[in-house]
């Protein structure tokens, strides 16, 4: 049976195996806790016996990642929501998405606290079930950003319809339910709590569990590396049409297009850069395995979280003047601003 419930565990609670049974007593006869180790191992989890100045910098390191990421998309989330003329599709996924992510922040704030203050195994599933249905749901935001930009482009005649609203509005619907219902699932009984071998790298996720995320991510990556081929595809066309019509392509139409595929391939590259080696490792990686490696690569799942208010927030100009309005409390009308539209990459 496992002896705790949580998402993270620092490698170094193994560190007391080398003391006696946990019936042990001290000098004040008072009962001392014992961790027994196998083989200097172990994954991911919180323990309710350590101490709480046995601190490992890696969850300090989450735990500052976490408050970097609320406090970015924190400005998102109150941008668009006290700005009205953020309503279209585009800034309602940008804002789901910033949502998301800031839930995702908070969460590994939360659980911090909840390792080393106040130390629960129901407090601790709740936890993991918030962090698994936030990251769910910036994934799926993602991904729903992404087919939003496909049909600007493929249905850009009827891109503004009410049918394009209703759409967006099912997809979050969708988003949302799905990661709802999958951070739900270890905290209604999915879990090794009662099980110790069926953990995976990240308890008290069973490996059926964590193998189940694992293949919706890789499901999710191919859907957007596919949709995000047929967006270069379609807007190198498009390029390729005004050239014809202009019987050349122009420098700043060329220079467009490589800039628009460049960001294509940034936005991909950093997505699966951060995501696949932790998806990858949760399918290979075993409940025996340093917990080191659990913890190199989910940290660069976390940064993910903190690079998409850059990347699909703060470089959009109608974001960047309504910033403006928001810290400065007027528009210097000497700064120039261009609307964008979901099409713009």
């Amino acid at each position: 049976r496992c002896n705790s419930a949580a998402l993270l565990n620092p490698a170094a609670h193994l560190a007391s195996a080398e003391m006696n049974e946990s019936g042990a007593l001290n000098g004040t006869g008072v009962p001392v806790a014992r961790i027994q180790a196998s083989d200097g191992n172990s994954s991911l989890e919180l323990s309710s016996q350590l101490p709480v100045f046995a601190i490992n910098p890696w969850d300090v390191v989450l735990c500052i990642s976490g408050t970097i990421i609320a406090c970015e998309n924190a400005i998102v989330v109150a941008i668009i929501f006290y700005t009205p003329n953020l309503r279209t599709p585009m800034f309602v996924l940008i804002g789901s998405l910033a949502t998301a992510d800031l839930l995702a922040g908070v969460g590994l704030i939360l659980n911090f606290v909840f390792q080393y203050v106040i130390q629960s195994e129901t407090i601790s599933l709740i936890t993991v079930g918030f962090l698994v249905a936030s990251f769910t749901a910036s994934v799926s935001s993602l991904l729903a950003i992404t087919v939003d930009r496909y049909l600007s482009l493929y249905n850009a005649l009827t891109y503004y319809s009410e049918k394009t609203v209703l759409c967006i509005h099912m997809m979050l619907i969708v988003t949302w339910g799905v990661s709802l219902c999958l951070g739900l699932l270890p905290v209604l009984g999915w879990n090794c709590l009662d099980d110790y071998s069926s953990c995976s790298i990240v308890r008290p996720l069973t490996k059926s569990n964590l193998t189940l995320l694992s293949a919706s991510f890789f499901l999710v990556f191919i859907i957007m590396l596919h949709l995000y081929i047929k967006i270069c595809k379609i807007v190198c066309r498009h390029a390729h049409q005004i050239a014809l019509q202009q019987h050349f392509l122009s420098a700043s139409h060329y220079v467009a297009t490589k800039k628009g595929v460049s960001t294509l391939a940034i936005i991909i590259g950093t997505f699966g850069a951060s995501w696949l080696p932790f998806a990858i490792y949760c399918v290979v990686g075993d409940l025996d395995y340093p917990s080191v490696y659990t913890y190199a690569t989910l940290l660069p799942a976390t940064y993910n979280s903190m690079i998409n208010p850059i990347i699909y927030a703060y470089r959009n100009q109608e974001i960047q003047r309504a910033m403006w309005v928001l810290f400065c409390g007027c528009f210097q009308s000497k700064v120039s601003f261009r609307s964008r539209s979901p099409s713009d990459v």
